[in-house]
C-alpha cells in the first residue's frame, strides 16, 4: 500500500489548488477508461487505484465507501446506512437498501411528552436514543457478494492504513471540527480523536487507532466482525451507557434488502433510481413527468418561468411524499399510482403561472385505493461500463455526535427521519405522515436519490448528492442542466440551485443563483425567498459522445473526481 502515499500527496496538492474556484463554464476531470467522484480526494484516489488493480466499479465503490468512513467522518460511515443503484454493462439494473432500522425497543411515542407533544430534549437528534441499527457494513458485504471481484480484505486495507497512519485535514474539515467541539464533549464519555483544546488547522493530522482496529475486525471476520463479537459488544456497551436502544439481537439480525429500482423516462432518457424507503426515486420521476411537457430549455436556466414551474411541482411532490411514502415492508406504498402519468397530469393541471400556490392549499393527491444535509454520495464507472451510485448517511453532521468507545466511529441519528409525531416537521422541516411513523425494525423514509441515466440503452450519467431534504431537488436540477440546458457535467454540478419542499413555504435560493430581476418577479408572483449559502454537493459522471468520461466534483466541498 506504499503506492497510495505518493498518490495521496499529489491528489491533495491538486485539489487544494483547483476545487475552490468554480467557473460558470468549466470542464471536469476527463478520463478515457474509468472514474470515481466522491466527497474526498483520498477516498476517490483509493477507489481509482482499486480499478487500476483489476477491480470493477462495485469493488471501487466499496473501497471508496470504507475510505470515506475514515477521512470524511461527518457523513462517511460504518455507523449509518444508505442505498446503492447499480447498472452493469449488459444493461441489468439493481438496487440495494442498506438503510438503518429502528431498534426492537423503539415505539411510536418514544419522543413525545406526557401531553403527546414532541419533547424538547433533542432525543431524536442527539445522544444514544437517536440511533438506529447501522446497515452500512452489511450493505458493503451484500454488494461484494453479488458483484465483487477482488477480495474484500484488499478493498478494506487502504482505509486501515489511513486510519493507522493518519491523514491531513482540509481547511473545510478543520473548520467543521472546530464548530463541533462543544457537542463532542457533551455527548461522549471519553475524549475522541476529533476533540482538541486547540483549534484544528488545515494540514493537521488525525490518527484513528480504534477505527483501524474495528476495520481489521471487519477485514478478518467479514460482516460478523461488525454485527457480532468485539465490535458489536462495544456498540451495545455504548448504548447501555446512555439509555440507547440497540441490542446485540438487533445487530445480529440486521439484513440489507435488494429492491427493484424505480425507473422512468424523460425526453428519451431512462432514469434508474432508488425505491422506497427512499422517497428519492419516486419524487424524482414525478418531478420529471411534470417538467417534460414544458419548454424549459427555451425559457432558460433559472429564469422566472423555470423556477416558478419547478417550485409548483416540488410543493406538490413533497406533499405526496409526506402522505404516502414509508417503508414498504411495513406500509403499502402506492408507487405505481404515484408514477402513473395520468395521475401526475391531473396533479399538475391546476398549476397557475400568474401566481404562487400557497402550500396551505396543496394537499396530497387523491390516489385510487389499490433526511442532514450531511450525507455523502459517490459515483463510479469502470472501464467495462459498469456503473454504481451510492448515497450513505449518518443523517446529521457526525450523526448523534456519539463515538462508540473503543471502536472509533460515530453512530447515526436516523430516528429523526421517522415521523416522531405524524404531521410535525423533523430537523430538516420535512413533514411526515402515518406511513413513516416509528415502529420496531422499520426503516425510516429517506430523501437519498442515487441515480443512473441511460440514453438509447447506453450509460449516460451517474449522479447523486448529500443535502437532506434538498437531495431530490439537487439531482432533479442537475439532470435538467445536462438534458435540457446542454451543460457538461462539471458545469451542471457548479450551477447554482434552488429548493422548495412544500413546508416551510419558501424557495431556498443559493447565493447568486437568481438575478435580481428574477427574484423580484418571483416575489411579485407571491413566492417567499430565503437566501442560503450552499445547496448539495454533487458527485457525478457523464459519458461524453466520444465515450470518454467527465467527472463532476462539487466545488462546494472537498469533492474530487479522479480517472484514468
Amino acid at each position: 500500500m506504499e503506492r497510495f502515499k505518493i498518490l495521496f500527496v499529489c491528489v491533495a496538492i491538486i485539489v487544494s489548488c483547483t476545487s475552490r474556484t468554480p467557473q460558470n463554464k468549466s470542464t471536469g476531470t476527463i478520463s478515457e477508461h474509468a472514474m470515481v467522484s466522491s466527497a474526498h480526494p483520498l477516498a476517490s484516489a483509493i477507489g481509482l487505484e482499486i480499478m487500476k488493480n483489476g477491480g470493477n466499479a462495485i469493488d471501487a465503490a466499496i473501497a471508496t465507501h470504507f475510505a470515506l468512513a475514515v477521512v470524511y467522518p461527518q457523513a462517511g460511515n460504518i455507523g449509518g446506512g444508505g442505498f446503492a443503484v447499480i447498472r452493469m454493462n449488459d444493461g441489468t439494473a439493481s438496487s440495494l437498501d442498506f438503510r438503518e432500522k429502528a431498534p426492537a425497543l423503539s415505539n411510536r411515542e418514544m419522543y413525545l411528552d406526557s401531553d403527546g407533544q414532541l419533547n424538547d430534549q433533542q432525543w431524536s437528534t442527539h445522544g444514544h436514543m437517536a440511533s438506529c441499527v447501522p446497515g452500512a457494513v452489511d450493505g458493503m458485504f451484500a454488494l461484494h457478494q453479488k458483484y465483487g471481484i477482488l477480495p474484500m480484505a484488499e478493498l478494506i486495507e487502504p482505509s486501515i492504513e489511513i486510519a493507522q497512519k493518519g491523514y491531513a485535514l482540509t481547511a473545510l474539515s478543520a473548520e467543521l471540527l472546530n464548530t463541533k467541539q462543544k457537542e463532542f464533549r457533551k455527548h461522549n464519555r471519553w475524549s475522541t480523536p476529533y476533540q482538541s483544546d486547540q483549534k484544528w488547522q488545515a494540514g493537521d493530522t488525525i490518527t484513528q487507532p480504534d477505527l483501524a482496529q474495528t476495520l481489521k475486525h471487519i477485514q478478518t471476520n467479514g460482516r460478523n466482525g461488525f454485527y457480532e463479537g468485539i465490535v458489536a459488544d462495544q456498540i451495545v456497551a455504548e448504548m447501555q451507557s446512555g439509555d440507547g436502544l440497540i441490542s446485540s439481537i438487533d445487530l445480529k439480525n440486521y439484513q440489507s434488502v435488494w429492491r427493484k429500482p424505480i425507473t422512468g423516462n424523460y425526453r428519451g432518457h431512462q432514469i434508474i433510481s432508488m425505491a422506497p424507503p427512499s422517497s428519492g426515486g419516486v419524487a424524482l420521476i414525478q418531478l420529471l413527468q411534470g417538467t417534460e411537457s414544458y419548454p424549459i430549455a427555451a425559457w432558460g436556466h433559472n429564469s422566472t418561468k423555470t423556477i416558478h414551474l419547478m417550485t409548483e411541482l416540488q410543493r406538490r411532490v413533497y406533499a405526496d411524499r409526506a402522505t404516502y411514502l414509508g417503508d414498504p415492508d411495513f406500509v403499502f406504498v402506492p408507487v405505481n399510482d404515484l408514477l402513473d402519468s395520468r395521475y401526475n397530469q391531473q396533479r399538475y393541471a391546476n398549476i397557475p403561472f400568474d401566481k404562487a400556490t400557497p402550500s396551505s392549499l396543496v394537499l396530497a393527491g387523491e390516489i385510487p385505493p389499490s433526511e442532514s444535509p450531511e450525507t455523502t454520495h459517490l459515483s463510479v464507472v469502470d472501464a467495462d461500463g459498469n456503473a454504481v451510485a451510492i448515497t450513505t448517511t449518518l443523517n446529521s453532521s457526525f450523526g448523534n455526535k456519539v463515538m462508540v468507545k473503543g471502536a472509533g466511529f460515530f453512530l447515526n441519528n436516523e430516528m429523526d427521519d421517522f415521523s416522531s409525531k405524524p404531521g410535525s416537521p423533523n430537523q430538516f422541516g420535512l413533514i411526515g405522515g402515518e406511513a413513516n411513523a416509528i415502529a420496531p425494525h422499520k426503516r425510516m423514509l429517506s430523501s437519498m436519490t442515487p441515480t443512473i441515466v441511460t440514453y438509447k440503452d447506453q450509460l449516460k450519467m451517474v449522479v447523486g448528492t448529500p443535502g437532506g431534504s434538498t437531495i431530490i431537488t439537487s439531482v432533479y436540477q442537475t439532470l435538467l442542466n445536462v438534458i435540457d440546458h446542454g451543460m457538461g457535467m462539471q458545469e451542471a454540478v457548479n450551477a447554482k440551485r434552488v429548493h422548495h419542499q412544500w413546508y416551510p413555504d419558501e424557495i431556498r435560493v443559493e447565493t447568486d443563483a437568481l438575478t435580481m430581476s428574477v427574484q423580484t418577479d418571483l416575489e411579485q408572483l407571491g413566492h417567499q425567498l430565503r437566501m442560503i449559502d450552499k445547496i448539495g454537493r454533487m458527485d457525478c459522471i457523464l459519458v461524453l459522445p466520444d465515450g470518454r468520461l467527465e467527472g463532476g466534483a462539487d466545488p462546494r466541498g472537498d469533492n474530487a473526481a479522479l480517472g484514468y
